[in-house]
Protein backbone atom coordinates (compact mmCIF):
# COMPACT_ATOMS: atom_id res chain seq x y z
CA UNK A 1 0.00 0.00 0.00
CA UNK A 2 1.45 3.66 -0.74
CA UNK A 3 1.25 6.00 1.07
CA UNK A 4 -1.29 7.92 -0.63
CA UNK A 5 -3.45 5.36 0.32
CA UNK A 6 -2.93 4.64 3.61
CA UNK A 7 -4.12 8.31 4.87
CA UNK A 8 -7.48 7.61 3.00
CA UNK A 9 -7.72 3.70 4.62
CA UNK A 10 -7.15 5.05 7.99
CA UNK A 11 -9.59 7.55 8.20
CA UNK A 12 -12.03 5.22 6.78
CA UNK A 13 -10.94 2.81 10.07
CA UNK A 14 -11.25 5.90 12.17
CA UNK A 15 -14.58 6.55 11.01
CA UNK A 16 -15.98 2.82 11.39
CA UNK A 17 -14.04 3.18 15.01
CA UNK A 18 -16.51 5.78 16.09
CA UNK A 19 -19.54 4.74 14.25
CA UNK A 20 -19.27 1.55 15.88
CA UNK A 21 -18.40 3.16 19.74
CA UNK A 22 -21.38 5.42 19.29
CA UNK A 23 -23.43 2.71 18.34
CA UNK A 24 -22.82 0.65 21.34
CA UNK A 25 -23.66 2.98 23.36
CA UNK A 26 -27.20 5.31 21.39
CA UNK A 27 -28.55 1.26 20.80
CA UNK A 28 -30.65 1.09 23.76
CA UNK A 29 -32.49 4.64 23.07
CA UNK A 30 -31.96 4.01 19.23
CA UNK A 31 -35.93 4.57 17.15
CA UNK A 32 -37.97 6.24 20.31
CA UNK A 33 -39.11 9.10 20.80
CA UNK A 34 -36.06 11.81 21.60
CA UNK A 35 -35.25 15.01 22.40
CA UNK A 36 -31.94 16.36 20.67
CA UNK A 37 -30.51 19.31 21.53
CA UNK A 38 -27.78 20.11 18.55
CA UNK A 39 -25.12 22.94 18.45
CA UNK A 40 -24.53 24.71 15.13
CA UNK A 41 -21.28 26.16 14.76
CA UNK A 42 -18.51 23.85 14.84
CA UNK A 43 -21.19 20.38 15.02
CA UNK A 44 -24.10 20.96 11.76
CA UNK A 45 -21.89 23.42 10.13
CA UNK A 46 -17.92 23.74 10.02
CA UNK A 47 -16.47 27.05 11.03
CA UNK A 48 -16.73 28.74 7.63
CA UNK A 49 -20.48 27.88 8.14
CA UNK A 50 -20.92 25.30 5.42
CA UNK A 51 -23.41 22.22 6.10
CA UNK A 52 -22.88 19.03 4.25
CA UNK A 53 -24.90 17.18 2.26
CA UNK A 54 -25.06 13.97 4.07
CA UNK A 55 -25.53 16.15 7.60
CA UNK A 56 -28.54 18.01 6.13
CA UNK A 57 -29.85 14.82 4.73
CA UNK A 58 -29.44 13.04 8.00
CA UNK A 59 -30.68 15.75 10.17
CA UNK A 60 -34.14 16.31 7.97
CA UNK A 61 -34.31 12.79 8.89
CA UNK A 62 -34.06 13.17 12.28
CA UNK A 63 -36.38 15.97 12.56
CA UNK A 64 -39.24 13.87 11.20
CA UNK A 65 -38.51 11.41 13.97
CA UNK A 66 -37.89 13.03 16.64
CA UNK A 67 -37.67 16.58 18.30
CA UNK A 68 -34.35 18.49 16.94
CA UNK A 69 -33.78 21.27 18.87
CA UNK A 70 -31.33 23.76 17.90
CA UNK A 71 -29.50 24.95 20.60
CA UNK A 72 -26.89 27.58 19.82
CA UNK A 73 -24.87 30.79 20.75
CA UNK A 74 -26.22 32.54 17.45
CA UNK A 75 -28.98 35.17 17.76
CA UNK A 76 -32.64 34.60 16.40
CA UNK A 77 -31.51 36.16 13.03
CA UNK A 78 -28.51 33.46 12.39
CA UNK A 79 -30.44 30.51 13.72
CA UNK A 80 -34.06 30.31 12.10
CA UNK A 81 -31.53 29.57 8.49
CA UNK A 82 -30.53 26.24 10.18
CA UNK A 83 -33.63 25.56 11.46
CA UNK A 84 -35.23 25.69 7.82
CA UNK A 85 -31.99 23.53 6.76
CA UNK A 86 -33.28 20.86 9.08
CA UNK A 87 -36.80 21.17 8.35
CA UNK A 88 -38.21 21.85 11.87
CA UNK A 89 -42.20 23.43 11.22
CA UNK A 90 -42.68 23.08 13.96
CA UNK A 91 -40.91 22.66 17.38
CA UNK A 92 -38.46 24.55 18.80
CA UNK A 93 -35.03 26.49 19.07
CA UNK A 94 -32.91 27.39 21.83
CA UNK A 95 -30.93 30.92 20.57
CA UNK A 96 -28.26 32.97 22.68
CA UNK A 97 -26.87 30.80 24.50
CA UNK A 98 -30.11 29.67 26.31
CA UNK A 99 -30.96 33.21 26.50
CA UNK A 100 -33.96 32.80 24.16
CA UNK A 101 -36.40 29.87 23.25
CA UNK A 102 -38.54 29.66 19.86
CA UNK A 103 -41.71 28.00 18.86
CA UNK A 104 -41.65 27.12 15.12
CA UNK A 105 -45.20 26.45 13.78
CA UNK A 106 -46.03 27.05 10.36
CA UNK A 107 -49.68 28.46 11.14
CA UNK A 108 -48.42 31.92 13.28
CA UNK A 109 -47.75 34.82 10.58
CA UNK A 110 -43.75 35.04 10.72
CA UNK A 111 -43.88 31.07 11.31
CA UNK A 112 -42.14 31.05 15.12
CA UNK A 113 -42.62 33.04 17.77
CA UNK A 114 -40.37 34.10 20.90
CA UNK A 115 -41.25 31.88 23.32
CA UNK A 116 -39.41 32.60 26.52
CA UNK A 117 -36.55 35.43 26.95
CA UNK A 118 -33.97 35.69 29.78
CA UNK A 119 -32.43 39.27 30.14
CA UNK A 120 -29.74 40.60 32.13
CA UNK A 121 -28.56 44.57 33.01
CA UNK A 122 -25.06 44.31 31.81
CA UNK A 123 -23.49 47.43 32.98
CA UNK A 124 -21.42 46.20 35.97
CA UNK A 125 -19.45 43.54 33.93
CA UNK A 126 -18.75 45.72 31.00
CA UNK A 127 -17.48 48.66 33.05
CA UNK A 128 -15.44 45.71 34.67
CA UNK A 129 -14.30 44.92 31.12
CA UNK A 130 -13.59 47.60 30.01
CA UNK A 131 -10.35 48.15 33.08
CA UNK A 132 -9.06 45.66 31.41
CA UNK A 133 -9.57 45.04 28.14
CA UNK A 134 -10.20 48.90 26.70
CA UNK A 135 -9.70 47.99 23.33
CA UNK A 136 -12.35 45.36 23.18
CA UNK A 137 -15.41 45.42 20.73
CA UNK A 138 -18.41 45.15 22.34
CA UNK A 139 -22.26 44.47 21.72
CA UNK A 140 -25.51 43.83 23.59
CA UNK A 141 -28.22 41.48 21.85
CA UNK A 142 -31.87 42.85 22.61
CA UNK A 143 -34.80 40.54 23.45
CA UNK A 144 -36.09 41.68 20.25
CA UNK A 145 -32.96 40.14 18.70
CA UNK A 146 -31.63 43.29 17.42
CA UNK A 147 -28.23 44.50 18.19
CA UNK A 148 -25.87 47.32 19.40
CA UNK A 149 -22.60 47.41 19.36
CA UNK A 150 -19.21 49.48 19.51
CA UNK A 151 -18.17 51.25 16.29
CA UNK A 152 -16.42 48.70 13.61
CA UNK A 153 -17.86 45.20 15.49
CA UNK A 154 -19.98 43.33 13.14
CA UNK A 155 -20.46 39.10 12.93
CA UNK A 156 -22.47 37.18 10.78
CA UNK A 157 -23.27 35.16 13.88
CA UNK A 158 -25.71 38.50 14.87
CA UNK A 159 -27.75 37.72 12.03
CA UNK A 160 -28.58 41.43 11.49
CA UNK A 161 -26.86 44.69 10.95
CA UNK A 162 -25.98 45.80 14.81
CA UNK A 163 -26.69 49.61 15.54
CA UNK A 164 -22.97 51.53 16.25
CA UNK A 165 -23.58 52.66 19.81
CA UNK A 166 -21.26 53.80 22.64
CA UNK A 167 -19.65 51.71 25.43
CA UNK A 168 -21.68 54.20 28.00
CA UNK A 169 -24.78 53.60 26.50
CA UNK A 170 -24.42 49.79 25.67
CA UNK A 171 -24.23 49.71 29.72
CA UNK A 172 -27.92 50.98 30.66
CA UNK A 173 -29.44 48.40 27.78
CA UNK A 174 -31.31 44.95 29.31
CA UNK A 175 -29.69 42.18 27.45
CA UNK A 176 -29.96 38.81 26.53
CA UNK A 177 -26.74 37.80 25.26
CA UNK A 178 -23.34 40.44 25.43
CA UNK A 179 -20.74 40.10 23.44
CA UNK A 180 -17.01 40.60 23.88
CA UNK A 181 -14.60 40.09 21.39
CA UNK A 182 -10.94 41.00 21.52
CA UNK A 183 -9.05 40.59 18.13
CA UNK A 184 -5.37 40.52 18.92
CA UNK A 185 -5.24 38.34 21.76
CA UNK A 186 -4.86 34.34 22.29
CA UNK A 187 -7.93 32.52 23.85
CA UNK A 188 -5.72 32.01 26.55
CA UNK A 189 -4.50 35.15 26.76
CA UNK A 190 -8.24 36.64 26.78
CA UNK A 191 -9.24 33.98 29.64
CA UNK A 192 -6.34 35.61 31.85
CA UNK A 193 -8.16 39.17 30.81
CA UNK A 194 -11.46 38.00 31.95
CA UNK A 195 -10.17 35.68 35.20
CA UNK A 196 -8.29 39.07 36.41
CA UNK A 197 -11.50 41.53 35.79
CA UNK A 198 -13.61 39.69 38.36
CA UNK A 199 -16.34 39.67 36.13
CA UNK A 200 -19.06 38.02 38.20
CA UNK A 201 -23.06 38.06 38.24
CA UNK A 202 -23.59 36.91 34.58
CA UNK A 203 -22.45 33.14 32.85
CA UNK A 204 -19.99 33.31 30.32
CA UNK A 205 -18.15 31.20 28.04
CA UNK A 206 -15.36 31.71 26.07
CA UNK A 207 -15.19 30.87 22.32
CA UNK A 208 -12.19 29.31 19.90
CA UNK A 209 -11.39 32.72 19.18
CA UNK A 210 -10.72 35.48 22.01
CA UNK A 211 -14.54 36.22 22.29
CA UNK A 212 -16.74 35.92 25.27
CA UNK A 213 -19.87 35.51 25.44
CA UNK A 214 -22.25 36.48 28.87
CA UNK A 215 -26.21 36.17 29.73
CA UNK A 216 -28.16 35.83 32.43
CA UNK A 217 -27.34 34.54 35.92
CA UNK A 218 -28.09 30.41 35.47
CA UNK A 219 -28.84 30.37 32.34
CA UNK A 220 -27.14 28.30 29.47
CA UNK A 221 -28.61 25.99 26.62
CA UNK A 222 -29.13 23.31 29.50
CA UNK A 223 -31.51 25.25 31.23
CA UNK A 224 -33.64 26.17 28.30
CA UNK A 225 -33.68 22.31 26.82
CA UNK A 226 -34.77 21.90 30.16
CA UNK A 227 -37.72 23.63 30.11
CA UNK A 228 -38.54 22.33 26.56
CA UNK A 229 -37.88 18.43 27.91
CA UNK A 230 -40.54 19.34 30.70
CA UNK A 231 -42.68 21.01 29.02
CA UNK A 232 -42.30 17.81 25.88
CA UNK A 233 -42.89 15.28 29.11
CA UNK A 234 -39.68 13.93 27.46
CA UNK A 235 -37.87 11.38 29.55
CA UNK A 236 -34.26 12.85 30.86
CA UNK A 237 -32.82 9.44 29.61
CA UNK A 238 -34.38 10.08 26.22
CA UNK A 239 -32.38 12.99 25.95
CA UNK A 240 -29.06 13.64 23.46
CA UNK A 241 -26.76 16.37 23.33
CA UNK A 242 -23.92 16.81 20.80
CA UNK A 243 -21.41 20.17 20.61
CA UNK A 244 -17.82 21.19 20.20
CA UNK A 245 -17.66 24.16 22.68
CA UNK A 246 -17.47 25.58 25.95
CA UNK A 247 -20.46 27.15 25.85
CA UNK A 248 -21.69 23.14 25.06
CA UNK A 249 -20.48 22.08 28.56
CA UNK A 250 -23.75 22.25 30.68
CA UNK A 251 -26.07 20.83 27.80
CA UNK A 252 -23.63 17.97 27.26
CA UNK A 253 -23.71 17.03 31.27
CA UNK A 254 -27.31 17.79 31.61
CA UNK A 255 -28.31 15.09 28.49
CA UNK A 256 -29.10 11.58 29.29
CA UNK A 257 -26.02 11.13 26.88
CA UNK A 258 -23.87 14.32 25.80
CA UNK A 259 -21.58 13.65 22.38
CA UNK A 260 -18.64 16.28 22.45
CA UNK A 261 -17.69 16.84 18.94
CA UNK A 262 -14.34 14.87 17.55
CA UNK A 263 -12.25 18.56 17.26
CA UNK A 264 -13.74 19.38 20.95
CA UNK A 265 -11.14 21.02 23.19
CA UNK A 266 -10.30 18.74 26.02
CA UNK A 267 -12.02 20.18 28.54
CA UNK A 268 -15.41 19.86 26.38
CA UNK A 269 -14.72 16.27 25.89
CA UNK A 270 -14.21 15.67 29.38
CA UNK A 271 -17.54 16.48 30.51
CA UNK A 272 -18.87 14.50 27.78
CA UNK A 273 -20.02 11.03 27.70
CA UNK A 274 -18.00 9.92 24.60
CA UNK A 275 -17.12 11.62 21.59
CA UNK A 276 -18.39 11.57 17.77
CA UNK A 277 -15.66 12.48 15.00
CA UNK A 278 -15.05 15.80 13.89
CA UNK A 279 -17.40 18.01 11.72
CA UNK A 280 -15.18 18.01 8.53
CA UNK A 281 -15.79 14.02 9.19
CA UNK A 282 -19.36 14.77 9.66
CA UNK A 283 -19.14 13.54 13.04
CA UNK A 284 -22.94 14.52 14.04
CA UNK A 285 -24.42 12.72 11.03
CA UNK A 286 -22.46 9.27 12.63
CA UNK A 287 -24.17 10.37 15.84
CA UNK A 288 -27.88 11.01 13.99
CA UNK A 289 -27.12 7.77 12.04
CA UNK A 290 -26.93 5.83 15.49
CA UNK A 291 -30.40 7.58 17.02
CA UNK A 292 -32.14 5.92 13.60
CA UNK A 293 -32.66 2.38 14.73
CA UNK A 294 -31.64 1.49 11.63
Amino acid sequence: MTSTDTAPAARTAHIDAVRSRLNELLEPIAGTDLLIGLDVDGTLVDHDGAMSDPMRAALRRAARDHHVVIATGRSIGATLPIVEAAGIERGYAVCSNGAVTVEMDPELEAGHRVMATRTFQPGHALATLREVAPDAHYAVEMPDGSFHATPGFQDASFGVRAKETNLDELMVLEAVRVVVHVPDLTPQEFSKVVAESGVNGVEYAIGWTAWLDMAAPGVSKATALEEIREHLGIEQSRTVAVGDGFNDTEMLQWAGVGIAMGQAPQGVKDVADTETATVYDDGTVLVLEGLSGA
